[in-house]
């Protein structure tokens, strides 16, 4: 044999090395077995039962949220519960006089009765019209006073002793100037109202800007805010739950000052109603006038209190 011939020649393979038996045996082992799943195939089929096992996440159910309401309004109410228990027995077993004091059972019944006349729808007309236009006015002028009053500090140290003046002087105190003045008609009763109800608003207000955080306005100034944006960014949110705090309670003023005027001179509204029936002798009646009362404040009470919630949703709860 030729160089030529012998460089042409090609080195074999270790496969084309092995015999004919041996290269059916390395197929044999290498080749899957039929039905078989190899690595690749087989892992979906293990993962899928362990998918299919597990739970699915169950909705919250809707009984324990309505057994917690219920149990929180039970607790919650507990209190008048035991009072209206208490005012229907005592009548009944001779603790009160019952002339006097009749029982629960007996006022509701009287109360059924003016509705259906329409003796309470109008006379509470009357009242909630005089008192929530009394409480109006205050709200609008007592609420920018309050906040120029106390964003100017020489002007709050030079009107303070004149305010004191006014907040300690009795609104009831000052009925007979009013009617005076301005007469027994529905300006005397509105005006009332607005007395009564300012000073709580000015002075919660002017407290409210004078106790923002000073953290909060050294940051704000830190900013390069300008005077009306500090005070709409700043001053201003910062003071809505205080100045709340004394809206609700001229909202309860409103209501029992109203109901004092109306008792000297009206011919409409609840104090009316109760001074009649007193007069009358008609106890049932008296004390129906004084329940509406106390619901009508409660339920304006609870309204002052989700505008407060509302317009103080920015705030962030505190944490126990």
């Amino acid at each position: 044999m030729s160089l030529a011939s012998g460089s042409s020649t090609r080195r074999k393979t270790p496969e084309e090395l092995k015999t004919p038996e041996e290269l059916k045996t390395t197929e044999e082992l290498s080749a899957p077995a039929t039905g078989t799943p190899s690595a690749a195939t087989e892992e979906p089929a293990a993962v899928l039962p362990i998918v299919l096992s597990r739970p699915r996440p169950h909705r919250a159910s809707v009984l324990p949220r309505i057994l917690r309401a219920v149990l929180t309004g039970a607790t919650k109410s507990a209190a008048i519960v035991a009072l209206l228990l208490a005012w229907e027995l005592a009548p009944r077993f001779g603790l009160v006089d019952r002339t006097f004091l009749p029982p629960f059972s007996e006022v509701a019944q009287a109360w059924w009765g003016l509705v259906a006349n329409g003796q309470l729808a109008d006379n509470a007309q009357a009242s909630l019209v005089r008192s929530f236009s009394g409480f109006g006015i205050a709200v609008g002028v007592s609420v920018p006073l309050g906040l120029l009053i106390g964003w100017y500090r020489p002007i709050a140290d030079l009107l303070n002793p004149l305010l004191q003046v006014f907040l300690n002087t009795a609104a009831l105190a000052l009925l007979p100037v009013f009617v005076l003045l301005l007469g027994i008609g529905e300006t005397s009763k509105i005006s009332i109202v607005v007395y009564a109800c300012a000073w709580p608003i000015l002075f919660n207000t002017i407290s409210a800007v004078h106790t923002v955080d000073p953290t909060l306005l050294r940051l704000a100034k830190s900013m390069d805010l300008s005077a009306p944006r500090l005070f709409q960014k700043v001053i201003l949110p910062a003071s809505v739950p205080t100045i709340f705090t004394g809206i609700r309670l001229a909202g309860a003023v409103s209501i029992v000052v109203l109901v004092a005027a109306e008792m000297i001179g009206a011919k409409a509204g609840l104090g009316y109603l109760i001074n009649a029936s007193q007069y009358n002798f008609a106890i049932p009646q008296m004390y129906a006038g004084i329940v509406t009362i106390s619901v009508i404040g409660v339920a304006f009470n609870q309204l002052l209190e989700a505008v407060e919630k509302r317009l103080s949703s920015w705030r962030i709860p505190a944490t126990s």
